[in-house]
């Protein structure tokens, strides 16, 4: 009886070949994501330095099959590291999160009262002071003339790339003294 016992409760533990195969193979595709990404964007990323490490390194690599052993090797260093994280950062480089969403949706709500509204510019300046008030004023001209004759948006497009320059820098200013604390 008592031997029972210990048979019944290793059996719940008991993971599947076929399972620990999918979990391996989910790790090894989660890594080819990452490895698909930028040397920059794989740097601002906060993962594991083993992880890392591996990543550049197979980012190195030409052949083939070094490439694939590589890759099953990255899968072996995930085992070992907790994914969610990874995934919620994925999730944002991608624009899947809603944060992402909702930072988009408000930078093209600026550009849009910015190219509509002249007192918009005094809005954004006085929350983004390191704004260069020259370059602004003209791409928002230039802007509106496009839109007046309808031309492609090229000047709405450079000003929203600033926008989200500015904003992505003074977020990072915000993140850093929390960092350091």
């Amino acid at each position: 009886m008592h031997d029972e016992e210990f048979e019944d409760a290793d059996d719940e533990n008991v993971i599947s070949k076929s399972q620990r195969k999918r979990e391996s193979t989910a790790l090894q595709d989660l890594g080819k994501e990452l490895f698909e990404l930028s040397r920059d964007q794989l740097k601002k990323m906060d993962l594991p330095e083993s992880l890392l490490g591996a990543l550049l390194e197979a980012k190195r690599l030409t052949s083939h099959g070094a490439m694939r052993r590589q890759m099953q090797f990255i899968g072996k260093v995930m085992r070992d590291i907790e994914v969610e994280p990874i995934n919620q950062q994925l999730a944002v480089i991608r624009g899947e999160s809603n944060l992402a969403k909702a930072q988009f949706h408000a930078l093209e709500n600026w550009r849009t009262r910015l190219i509509e509204d002249d007192t918009a510019l005094s809005e954004w300046l006085a929350r983004h002071p390191e704004t260069d008030v020259q370059q602004f004023r003209q791409l928002i001209r230039n802007a509106r003339k496009e839109a007046a004759e309808a031309k492609p948006p090229k000047s709405s497009r450079a000003l929203f790339k600033i926008l989200r320059e500015l904003s992505q820098t003074q977020r990072q200013a915000q993140d850093q003294p929390e960092a350091e604390a």
